[in-house]
């Protein structure tokens, strides 16, 4: 799934400014500025559309953990890793939203796609584990819809 897409529906489910986007990418330590925001967040046939690229989206995802859950000081700031991939957005969005495996099923069967348990587990597993299996861009829209039916209302 684009980045741009998940940037898009992020800020939607949470209301947010495209000025607080660049200051989530800045709790993870990312200069973004507003104007490439703005460019990430139109539509692919608009003018001045953008790719939102691996490193800003890496270190938005990251901010927005720091950003729903706070800082823990306790513990080093985790690397950015990136290319991020599908099973990556929903790992992050599972930390950022603090969300168990039966919300996971809940959101998921809200916007009427039903998974099973081992699938979705498997769905968290390293790469290259014998049980891993790649998060789709269906799965993942699905996903995206069903959390923001919970948080928007």
């Amino acid at each position: 799934m684009l980045s741009n897409d998940v940037l898009r529906s992020v800020r939607y489910m949470l209301d947010l400014s495209d000025a607080k986007l660049v200051e989530i990418a800045a709790l993870a330590g990312f200069e973004a500025k507003l104007n490439d925001v703005q460019a990430y967040l139109k539509k692919d046939d608009e003018e001045g559309y953008r790719h939102c690229d691996n490193a800003m989206f890496a270190h938005f995802l990251d901010g927005l953990v720091v950003f729903r859950r706070g800082k823990d000081d306790s513990r080093p700031a985790p690397e950015v890793i990136w290319p991020v991939s599908n099973n990556t957005v929903l790992k992050k969005l599972r930390v950022a939203f603090e969300l168990k495996e039966d919300d996971m099923h809940a959101i998921l069967a809200s916007a009427e796609f039903e998974i099973s348990k081992p699938e979705l587990s498997a769905l968290f597993r390293k790469e290259g584990q014998k049980n891993f299996r790649r998060c789709g861009d269906q799965l993942l829209r699905y996903f995206l819809k069903g959390l923001t039916m919970r948080i928007r209302g």
